[in-house]
C-alpha cells in the first residue's frame, strides 16, 4: 500500500495540470505577410573571355591555347582593381563524318575578369578580344552593398507588418494585437543579371559598350498575430 501511494499522488498531478493545459491554446491568430524593397544598381561587373583553337596534334593545340592564355593573363594582371581568374579549360576530339575516326582536337580555355570599375574592365575586355572571343558579361549587386540595403529596408519591412497587422485587427472587430512570431528574411538569394552588350570603337579598339541596369532587394517580414476582442 504505502509502496504504490507515491504513484498515485503523481497520477493525480497528472491529471490536475490537463485544463492549465487546455487554457495555454491560442485563438483568433492570423498569419501575416510584408515586404519593404528598393532598386539597387549593380555595382560588380563580370567577364568571361575564352581562347578556341582546333589542331591535328592534341600537344600543339595545347601549347598554342597555353600561349594565348599566358599573353591574356600577363595583360589583365597589369589592370589594376580588376579581380583576375582562369575559368575551365577542356579539350575534345573531333571525328569525320561517319564518327570513326578522330580527325582534330579542339581545345578551349577561359579567362574570368571581375571589377567595380566598368570602365576599365570594358577597356581591358576590349583589348583582350583581339586575341580572346567573349563568352559572356553580366552584372551583379556586391554582397556589402545588398546588406547595407537590407539592413535599411528592416525596419519599413517591419512597419508594413505592423501596418497590416493593425489593418486585420480592426477588420475582426478587435481591440488590440499581439505578435506571436516574426520572420525576418531577404528576398530571394544572389542572382546574377546577364545584360546584352554591343561594340563600339574607342581610338581604333572595340570595346563592349555596357548598361549594368539594376536590381530589387527586398525585406519579408513573415509572422503570425494574435488578435484580442472585446
Amino acid at each position: 500500500m504505502f509502496v504504490s501511494a507515491p504513484r498515485s499522488i503523481a497520477l493525480l498531478a497528472c491529471i490536475a495540470c490537463l485544463p492549465a493545459v487546455a487554457d495555454e491554446q491560442q485563438y483568433n491568430q492570423i498569419s501575416l505577410r510584408a515586404e519593404a524593397s528598393s532598386e539597387v544598381a549593380h555595382d560588380r561587373m563580370h567577364v568571361t573571355l575564352y581562347s578556341e583553337a582546333q589542331h591535328q596534334d592534341p600537344a600543339q593545340l595545347a601549347a598554342q591555347t597555353t600561349e594565348a592564355m599566358n599573353k591574356a593573363l600577363q595583360r589583365a594582371r597589369q589592370a589594376k582593381g580588376i579581380v583576375v581568374s582562369q575559368g575551365s579549360r577542356s579539350s575534345y576530339p573531333v571525328y569525320e563524318e561517319k564518327g570513326q575516326q578522330i580527325t582534330a582536337w579542339r581545345e578551349r580555355a577561359e579567362l574570368r575578369l571581375e571589377s567595380g570599375d566598368f570602365a576599365a574592365l570594358s577597356k581591358l575586355t576590349g583589348e583582350l578580344m583581339q586575341d580572346l572571343k567573349m563568352g559572356s558579361m553580366h552584372f551583379s549587386v556586391s554582397d556589402a552593398i545588398r546588406k547595407q540595403n537590407e539592413d535599411a529596408l528592416l525596419k519599413d519591412a517591419v512597419d508594413a507588418f505592423r501596418a497590416r497587422a493593425q489593418l486585420a485587427t480592426e477588420a475582426l472587430g478587435g481591440t488590440d494585437y499581439r505578435i506571436v512570431n516574426l520572420n525576418l528574411g531577404s528576398g530571394g538569394g544572389y542572382q546574377p543579371v546577364m545584360r546584352n552588350f554591343a561594340m563600339k570603337s574607342m581610338d581604333s579598339m572595340p570595346t563592349p559598350e555596357v548598361e549594368a541596369g539594376t536590381r530589387q532587394v527586398s525585406i519579408s517580414a513573415d509572422g503570425v498575430i494574435e488578435v484580442q476582442m472585446p
